[in-house]
């Protein structure tokens, strides 16, 4: 059973892959420019909605922001978005975010999430290649008070705010990352 649900949700996410071009930095100087605007207003937002958040992107080793993921699901579920990798403040890089699940699940919604490194490995291991979030990790509903009650759990915090949709889901699967840099 193991190896089948590792297959099926290797599978989805070549297919999610596919589907957005393979191409984890935006191919034109315009698309970068549009990533880049999208991310600030995304991190204007979460610091709206929880202003603990600025504490919070000035002590972590890295920040990962992906504005805008989408997410749709009937029984097989994908996600797939991009975003930008932040260091001491400065942009390093593009990283993408790819998710398949199997299960009951039926919907769609679209999302962001940032992710918070607390060390410099944490921020090396993500962009490793080797770094994925198992079904249903941590992520926490930004919202005032979030930042201040949520610790990081090995060296990460994952904070995500609904932008539309609605999706029922109860599945499994997990994220899996991928960076470019500058």
């Amino acid at each position: 059973m193991r190896k089948t649900l590792a297959w099926i949700c290797r599978w989805g996410m070549i297919g999610a892959m596919l589907a957005a071009g393979c191409s984890t930095a935006p191919r034109t100087a315009a698309g970068q420019a549009q990533l880049s605007q999208r991310t600030q207003e995304a991190i204007q937002v979460a610091q709206k909605a929880d202003p603990g958040l600025w504490k919070l992107l000035q002590s972590a080793a890295g920040v990962a922001v992906f504005p805008s993921v989408t997410k749709s699901g009937l029984g097989l579920g994908g996600s797939y978005g991009r975003g930008e990798l932040f260091e001491g403040g400065r942009l390093t890089g593009f990283c993408t975010l790819t998710q398949a699940s199997l299960g009951l699940e039926l919907g769609g919604q679209t999302y962001t999430e940032l992710i918070f490194f607390e060390t410099q490995a944490a921020v090396n291991r993500f962009k490793s290649g080797h770094f994925g979030l198992a079904a249903r990790t941590w992520a926490v509903a930004l919202k005032s008070g979030a930042v201040a009650r949520t610790p990081y759990t090995d060296g990460i915090a994952v904070f995500s705010m609904t932008e539309a949709g609605l999706v029922y889901e109860a599945a499994i699967g997990g994220q899996k990352f991928s960076f470019q840099p500058l």
